[in-house]
């Protein structure tokens, strides 16, 4: 398939602006590109599926493209447009889907102020794995003064998987390790995969371009056959 314009799904965690450099990389290989931007004051992550698809019906673009904790509500968002998983949260083959997993509610219930709000997500992990993250100084505190504080009942909320969405055109490119059951489940299914190794969540920012170029080749092979994986 051609790939003019792409939707990018941002984490609701991180917020939009931490895309800037990926939706420019893809501009400059062509493509059209824009950033969803979440909702503020966000509660629940239909809040979140709500506004992306608003955007998503209006652009109508070839590919969405999701990224993190967007992965859970981007098969409702895309409603039939080509989709991609950027090192993503996969939701349920069908139902309801919970904006967390059960075992991280007890990590994140520990972070949480006395009013329920957690933290920055920046501030959920240890220092030294937070710094590689990023590729300096300047490109961190960018991404930091943007971040929202979320409460911890927005990952007690669920969003709708619809039926059948894991047969449509999909495919799925993992940073690394760290969505390594979801990228072995998105192997099961067929799906065109990718892997750059060594990676780490945010590797968008490291290398803007070539996750641009690794996304584009994924989703030109959607209506194709193959579903091997592949470093990229």
């Amino acid at each position: 398939m051609e790939v003019g314009t792409v939707l990018v799904l941002p984490s609701p965690l991180v917020g939009s602006g931490a895309y800037a450099v990926l939706a420019q990389a893809f501009r400059d290989a062509e493509v059209s590109a824009e950033v969803a931007e979440p909702p503020g004051g966000l509660t629940s992550g239909g809040e979140v599926l709500r506004a992306f698809a608003a955007v998503a019906e209006r652009e109508r673009p070839d590919v969405v493209v999701a990224h993190s904790n967007a992965g859970l509500v981007a098969p409702a968002v895309a409603d039939g447009i080509p989709l991609v998983f950027v090192d993503a949260a996969l939701p349920a083959g069908e139902g309801e889907s919970p904006m967390a997993p059960p075992a991280m509610l007890g990590h994140l219930a520990a972070l949480a102020d006395g009013h329920g709000v957690l933290p920055p997500w920046t501030q959920w992990w240890d220092e030294e794995d937070v710094a590689p993250l990023f590729p300096d100084a300047r490109a961190r505190a960018a991404v930091e003064a943007s971040e929202p504080r979320l409460p911890l009942g927005y990952f007690r909320t669920t969003v709708p998987s619809p039926k059948g969405w894991e047969r449509g055109p999909r495919a799925y490119l993992a940073f690394g390790a760290t969505y390594a059951v979801e990228l072995a489940r998105a192997r099961r299914l067929g799906w065109p995969t990718g892997e750059v190794e060594g990676a780490r969540h945010l590797h968008f920012l490291h290398d803007p371009a070539g996750v641009a170029r690794a996304v584009v080749e994924l989703a030109q092979g959607l209506t194709g056959g193959g579903g091997a994986a592949r470093p990229v």
